[in-house]
């Protein structure tokens, strides 16, 4: 295996990207991350299964300067909401072996010097402690926020400020033309490819590292005028402790984004309101608390009716291993809730989704009866209940069949539960919150 060399500086950070060794963690990276093939349909276990050869090809490539980065593949995804789509892009394997590389090269240059306050993409950060923070902010009185929405980030990021920026810190020119070179790679779409002049992937190993680059500019420009901000990516909330101090701010800081950075911001998207009713990484500030926003909430509501269909005969416990699939993601990371009826309440409405499916299934009152019997529950009830004229979520909801179907015999057939493990020691079910 070739031997990695180390050099001092960023004058010879070309020679270490071309070194086989690091081509190899790049490979890792892009392994580790996953994701479908580019426009050349190489997958990451066929660049994998001759990883050997496909370094030692990249490797001459980049030194010989016969390197060139494909265009990206083009896909739409849909907005939480049915807002819009967003616009992603696929690189090939082979381009995002080289772009996790360079990923791994420039991080310790330029992470150390971004600000305390920026989370999002960096090493030992997280979103957890990026609403913690804004938390302790509001704690402290500051609960008036500046939301500001930039419109189209990542398609409007100028290359020429990007790489004027990356100049102060690297000084191998060979590196900074090698980045100039993917980030105008161009991109695939419906079979045509159309030239990149401004902008960088979303989906690009190196893409979350540039954007950092870009909006650490903003980070020193709050910073320096003295105001308390939590950033991740392209989300970032200013506390204030007035709406006077808010507004002057969401002004200024305007003017500052969009003559300095030459981006745009989204006016209708910003505001300025206090932090219950701002939404910053799906929760919401409220009193000084942690809270999942109401539109999370509505969007974990549209999923739980989506996951348990009408009309379906797919087996329960065939439904309930496609329910946990979402769920424990979910509820992962929105256990940082201290309202914990929150994630109690989507538990409780998955079971009476499934228990009116089963009361479904069963058609006619008399197999209803037969069936509630069959769980246990007494002839009278039974039968009261199956012949009660009430429709099928009605059912689900009585006490005839949340006792033939209770919550341990969901925990038996597999249903993940995170409201009762552990969350016991939070805030109060019953404490209310207004919030969005």
């Amino acid at each position: 295996m070739e031997q990695l060399e180390l050099f001092t500086g960023t004058e010879n950070l070309f020679e270490e990207l071309c070194s086989i060794h690091l081509l190899k963690q790049g490979f890792k990276a892009v392994k580790r991350n996953g994701g479908s093939p580019g426009i050349d349909g190489t997958t990451t276990a066929d660049f994998g299964a001759r990883l050997e050869e496909e370094v030692a090809q990249l490797r001459k490539e980049l030194v010989s300067w016969s390197y060139t980065p494909q265009p990206v593949r083009r896909v739409e995804i849909p907005k939480p909401g049915g807002n819009g789509t967003r616009l992603l892009g696929v690189p090939c394997v082979r381009d995002r072996v080289v772009q996790a590389s360079l990923v791994i090269l420039l991080e310790p240059t330029f992470d150390p010097e971004f600000s305390e306050h920026s989370y999002g993409f960096r090493p030992g950060k997280n979103q957890r402690q990026a609403v913690e923070s804004a938390q302790r902010i509001v704690q402290k009185g500051k609960e008036h926020v500046v939301d500001i929405d930039l419109s189209k980030f990542f398609d409007r990021i100028s290359h020429d400020r990007l790489i004027e920026r990356m100049k102060t810190k690297v000084k191998d020119k060979r590196i900074l033309r090698l980045v100039g070179l993917t980030l105008r790679s161009g991109v695939m779409t419906h079979g045509s490819i159309l030239p990149t002049t401004e902008g960088t992937t979303q989906g690009s190993p190196l893409s979350p590292l540039l954007s950092n680059i870009v909006l650490d500019e903003l980070d020193k420009e709050l910073e320096r005028r003295g105001l308390e901000f939590c950033r991740f990516a392209d989300d970032c909330n200013i506390f204030t402790g007035s709406v006077k101090a808010a507004e002057r701010v969401m002004q200024n800081v305007t003017k500052f984004i969009e003559q300095r950075l030459k981006l745009v911001v989204n006016q209708e998207k910003s505001k300025v309101a206090r932090s219950g009713h701002i939404k910053f990484l799906g929760m919401t500030i409220v009193a000084g608390t942690i809270a999942i926003s109401v539109i999370s909430m509505s969007r974990a509501m549209d999923k739980v009716k989506e996951l348990t269909p009408r009309g379906t005969h797919l087996p329960i416990e065939k439904s309930i291993a496609e329910i946990n699939l979402w769920y424990r993601g979910w509820s992962e990371y929105f256990s940082m809730t201290q309202y914990p009826n929150q994630l109690a309440v989507i538990e409780a409405h998955l079971r009476r989704r499934l228990r009116s499916r089963m009361v479904d299934q069963m058609k006619q009152p008399r197999n209803v009866a037969a069936k509630l019997i069959a769980r246990g529950v007494s002839r009278r009830l039974s039968y009261s209940t199956a012949y009660s004229n009430k429709g099928r979520w009605a059912l689900s909801h009585t006490l005839a069949v949340e006792r033939a179907y209770p919550n341990k015999w969901f925990v038996k057939m597999g249903f993940f539960t995170k409201s009762d493990k552990e969350l016991s020691h939070w805030y109060p079910v019953s404490r209310r919150i207004k919030m969005v």
